[in-house]
């Protein structure tokens, strides 16, 4: 699940990748450079649906909607998922 603290990582590797400041973007978005930058390093508590899709649009980006995982994983998943890291360790 994409989370607001992951969606400011990638906005700001999107910003930094196509060598723009903040306060650049923000202009383009037609936001606050404090709102941007609160949102790039997980200080913004909520943020609305409107900025978002503007920094997104700014940056050439979308929001897409998509089918989420609805089955937890059994503990038999679990289990096999250490046994397959277990594997990877070189130390034994």
């Amino acid at each position: 699940m994409l989370t607001l603290s992951s969606l400011g990582e990638r906005i700001a590797e999107r910003r930094k990748s196509q060598g723009l400041s903040q306060t650049v973007l923000a202009e383009r978005a037609g936001v606050g450079r404090t709102t941007l930058d609160a949102l790039e390093n997980g200080r913004s508590g909520e943020l609305g649906f409107s900025k978002i899709t503007k920094l997104l649009a700014a940056l050439g980006l979308e929001l897409s909607i998509q089918e989420g995982s609805a089955r937890r994983p059994t503990f038999e998943d679990l289990m096999r998922e250490e046994d397959n890291d277990q594997s990877l360790d070189r130390r034994r």
